[in-house]
């Protein structure tokens, strides 16, 4: 099995466009090389980063923050467990604070909107006097202190 691959045959392992590897590509995300007939040609190891970025964007990360994850990761050698835990360390947080986000999302998704807008009739019991409208914009109590998602 030949260690590297064409941009059709990358395009589909990784289940993705021809046009999305371009577009990686052109972002610094994933590198090619070229051939002796000029073809694209990529190292296999950039199936891993491509599935990376596709989990990445799937759950909301930038293609900012995608993109400097992986360039903590070597080019030279294949990606270890531990060269990808160190990288993705500054996910942990991130990803932790975006999945509570996401359950109060979906917890109180059919009672309340969380912006303090006193249209819902149970908002009275929830903000009182729109207090939360005071300490500022937005869904306060989805996105706002732990004090005014209480």
């Amino acid at each position: 099995m030949p260690s590297d691959l064409s941009v059709g045959e990358l395009a589909a392992r990784a289940g993705v466009p021809v046009s999305t590897l371009h577009f990686y590509e052109a972002e610094g995300l994933i590198r090619s090389w070229r051939n002796a007939a000029n073809h694209r040609r990529y190292d296999r190891r950039e199936l891993r980063r491509v599935a990376i970025i596709k989990v990445a964007q799937s759950v909301g990360v930038a293609l900012s923050e995608i993109r400097e994850v992986l360039d903590r990761l070597p080019r030279d050698r294949a990606v270890s467990a531990r060269d990808w835990a160190e990288a993705a360390a500054p996910w942990r947080e991130m990803l932790s604070e975006r999945i509570t986000l996401m359950t109060r999302l979906r917890d109180q998704m059919g009672h309340c909107m969380g912006c303090g807008c006193l249209s819902v009739e149970s908002c009275p019991l929830y903000n009182a006097e729109d207090r939360l409208g005071r300490t500022g914009p937005g869904p306060r109590r989805w996105t706002g202190t732990p004090e005014q998602r209480a």
